[in-house]
């Protein structure tokens, strides 16, 4: 796997902690634009939920997320106590501290689940796992209290002292150089969400708004090079332009123009000094968005805008697409000695998928490093299944997993509350007093309902079909 797939991957790690919480963001950027002294509707009253949502809400969103993509439901929870310990021991929004801890919760209640398995005797499940996921919460806490969090303040100091000497400097545009062609190479979120958003929403904190949402979200860029290909392209990327550009622009999915680049490696330039262009305005206007754009449609931008601004944001975007329009037009018309039209662009898409791809079977790897033998196609994913999803479920589980491992049977065995059970799962085991409400829930999945989760006749013979 290269290094470029590896990063990649640890970008859309990010992505997967940020975008499920980014209503939060944007919703927290609303109050912000709207009741701090120099918004919208100025409110004392409503002005003094900015600081203890930034401060306490949006960190612990990210560490819960972390941990639950990481170690599930537990790790969800370790990961949040973690969280909660670099919160209490600073004064600064612990965006990247959660983003750290979070996952790290996650990974030692995985780790620790795997070890105990198997080891817990029948009854005796519900205590020790609750037990053990307290003891993990309460000695990360105490870590990222005392160690991790001073660590984290102090990174966080350097990178926002280099970030303010850059933009003080007047060399904020030059990191065009960098951002333009991490997009096009997929790693634009690695840049995104572990750099600007964090320390962007402490920006926004401190003065309302940020520039550093601007830096890499502009859909000028792509805008301008879209348009060169419907003026001046030849074949499919000239047909195709149009129809991207709507996409692009409108509904935000940038990706849509990466293929274009790729076909001709020279549009790469009209990427960087159109985006060079915008971050040059967005500066000399001293305009900046409340909240990060996701998706980076104009419509967000437009949303996102605080007031007075308007004026600076949409010049940066127009600009940026000029700026990228007119050299991409320039490259397409000396750069004609590359094979263009269908093959090309066909190519250029394929590769685009090809390294997206790559990216997103590295970050399923990084998810699930134990992958199942199937030995069963039929059934694969079984669920046991009860009110709340800890208790009684929990136990059998455990239970048939061990009789599945004495017979050499290798299945997914899981426990969940009925409303949180997947809607992959291949068969559904609860109990007779459950069966209705879980029938209700899942009309066309298989149902085995038990008298007793401990041993009834109905799991031997459910047993005895999976040995074949």
């Amino acid at each position: 796997m290269s290094k470029r797939a590896k990063i990649q991957a640890f970008g859309g790690f990010l992505t997967s902690i940020v975008i499920p919480n980014m209503g939060a963001f944007i919703a927290w950027g609303f109050i912000t634009a709207l009741f701090i002294p120099t918004g919208w509707l100025p409110s004392e009253n409503f002005g003094q939920l900015v600081g203890p949502i930034i401060v306490n809400v949006l960190p612990i969103l990210l560490g819960y997320t972390g941990g639950k993509i990481v170690g599930g439901e537990k790790g969800a929870i370790v990961g949040t106590m973690a969280t909660a310990g670099l919160i209490v021991g600073s004064e600064i929004p612990m965006f990247l501290g959660a983003m750290v801890m979070g996952p790290l919760g996650g990974y030692v209640s995985k780790k620790v689940e795997g070890f105990i398995h198997g080891k817990i005797p029948t009854g005796f499940e519900m205590v020790v796992n609750n037990f053990s996921v307290g003891i993990l919460g309460f000695l990360l806490c105490l870590l990222s209290y005392e160690a991790v969090g001073p660590a984290i303040v102090g990174l966080n100091t350097m990178v926002t002292v280099l970030v303010e000497k850059i933009i003080s400097s007047g060399f904020l545009p030059l990191l065009s150089i960098i951002n333009e062609p991490a997009k096009v190479l997929f790693l634009n979120n690695v840049i995104d969400q572990g750099i600007y958003y964090p320390l962007g929403m402490q920006q926004t904190a401190q003065l309302g708004k940020s520039i550093l949402f601007t830096v890499a979200s502009n859909p000028g860029p792509g805008l301008g090079i879209l348009l060169a290909y419907s003026l001046f392209g030849k074949g499919m990327s000239k047909k195709s332009a149009p129809g991207a550009i709507i996409i692009h622009f409108f509904g935000g999915i940038h990706e849509l123009y990466f293929p274009y680049v790729l076909m001709k490696p020279l549009m790469i330039i009209p990427m960087i000094l159109g985006g060079m262009t915008g971050i040059t305005i967005f500066s000399l206007t001293g305009v900046g968005l409340v909240a990060g754009p996701s998706p980076g449609s104009i419509f967000a931008y437009l949303a996102l805008t605080p007031k007075g601004n308007f004026i600076g944001i949409i010049a940066g975007v127009l600009g940026a697409t000029i700026v990228s329009l007119v050299t991409g037009m320039l490259v397409l018309k000396v750069d004609n000695k590359e094979k263009a039209g269908d093959e090309a662009f066909e190519e250029s898409v394929d590769r685009s998928k090809a390294m997206k791809k790559e990216g997103k079977d590295k970050l399923n790897q990084l998810k699930d490093s134990k992958p199942e033998t199937v030995v069963m196609a039929e059934i694969n994913k079984i669920a046991f299944a009860c009110d709340a999803g800890m208790g009684s479920s929990l136990m059998g589980a455990n239970i048939f997993k061990r009789e599945l491992e004495k017979r050499n049977i290798q299945k997914n065995v899981s426990h969940y509350a009925i409303e949180k059970v997947p809607e992959d799962v291949d068969v559904i085991v609860t109990h007779k007093s459950l069966k209705e409400r879980t029938e209700k829930k899942f009309p066309d999945k298989r149902i085995i309902a038990l008298n007793n989760f401990l041993k009834d006749e109905k799991l031997e013979e459910f047993l005895t079909e999976l040995a074949g």
